[in-house]
C-alpha cells in the first residue's frame, strides 16, 4: 500500500489528468457508479499508458480499444462496474483471470492489499508487468498459464475477477473462493455474455446474480473455450 501512495500516477497536472476527471464524470458518475474507491482509482490511473500508441488519443472515451494479440481493453464503463460489483476492500486479495493490458491490474492493486494476475499470452504479461513496475505498482503477483485453472497456490482468494468471456464457470476458480468471496465473471456464448456475480455463502452454497449484458474476447483454457489454434488434441 505505501508504494501507491509514494507513486501516484495521477500527482502529475497535464490534459491527461484532465481528461481522466473527465471519463470518470461523464462516463461513470452519469451512468451509474457510486464505488467512491472505484471511482478514485479510475480517476488515478494513467489509461493512455496502456493503450496503443496509435489510440491514446481516444484513451479516454467509453468505448474498447484494440491492443496486442487480437486482445481488447475493455471500455472505462464496464471496468469500473466489474470492480463494484467486487465489492473491494483494501485487506483483499484478489486472483485477476486475464492480464490483458495490465490497465484493470493496475486497478485493482490500487484497490486492494494484493493481486494474483494470470495471463496465457506470454508477450502481454511481459508488456503489462513492464507497465506496472514504470507506475511504481509492486503489490501485484504475476503468472503465465491457463485462467480457467486458477492459481491453486495462494487460495483462497477474497475475490476472484474475470476479464474474459467463460461459457461457464470454471470449477477451479469456485473452488479456490474463500468463504464469503465473491467472483465476478462474464458468462456466455462467443458473441455476447452477462455478467455474473456468484457469492460463496459459510455454509457452502452459492448465491448467483446476473447483471448487465456485456462482450468479452473469450476465455481459453481447460475449462473454457478451446484454443482453435491447438491441434495437438
Amino acid at each position: 500500500m505505501e508504494d501507491r501512495e509514494m507513486n501516484d500516477p495521477a500527482s502529475g497536472a497535464g490534459s491527461e489528468t484532465v481528461a481522466r476527471r473527465r471519463m470518470v464524470e461523464e462516463h461513470l458518475v452519469a451512468r451509474g457508479i457510486r464505488d467512491p474507491r472505484v471511482l478514485d482509482a479510475m480517476g488515478a490511473i494513467p489509461r493512455e499508458k496502456f493503450v496503443d500508441p496509435a489510440f491514446v488519443g481516444r484513451a479516454y472515451g467509453d468505448h474498447a480499444l484494440p491492443t496486442a494479440e487480437g486482445q481488447t481493453i475493455s471500455q472505462p464503463w464496464i471496468v469500473a462496474r466489474m470492480l463494484e460489483l467486487a465489492e473491494l476492500q483494501p485487506p483483499h486479495r484478489v486472483l485477476e483471470i486475464g492480464t490483458g493490458s495490465g490497465y484493470q491490474t493496475a486497478l485493482l492493486a490500487r484497490l486492494v492489499e494484493r493481486v494474483f494476475s494470470i495471463e496465457r499470452v506470454p508477450s502481454l504479461l511481459r508488456e503489462a508487468r513492464q507497465r506496472l513496475e514504470e507506475l511504481g505498482i509492486h503489490n501485484v503477483a504475476f503468472r503465465h498459464g491457463d485462467g480457467s485453472m486458477g492459481w491453486q497456490e495462494f487460495a483462497p482468494y477474497d475475490r476472484v475477477v474475470v476479464s474474459a468471456a467463460a461459457p461457464r464457470v470454471p470449477e477451479a476458480l469456485k473452488a479456490q473462493l474463500g468463504e464469503g468471496g465473491l467472483l465476478v465473471i462474464p458468462v456466455g456464448g462467443p458473441q455476447s455474455q452477462v455478467l455474473e456475480v456468484w457469492r460463496r455463502a459459510p455454509d457452502g452454497a452459492w448465491e448467483r446474480q446476473r447483471r448487465e449484458e456485456c462482450r468479452f474476447v473469450p476465455l481459453v483454457g481447460r475449462d473454457a473455450w478451446q484454443d482453435e489454434r491447438d491441434t495437438s488434441g
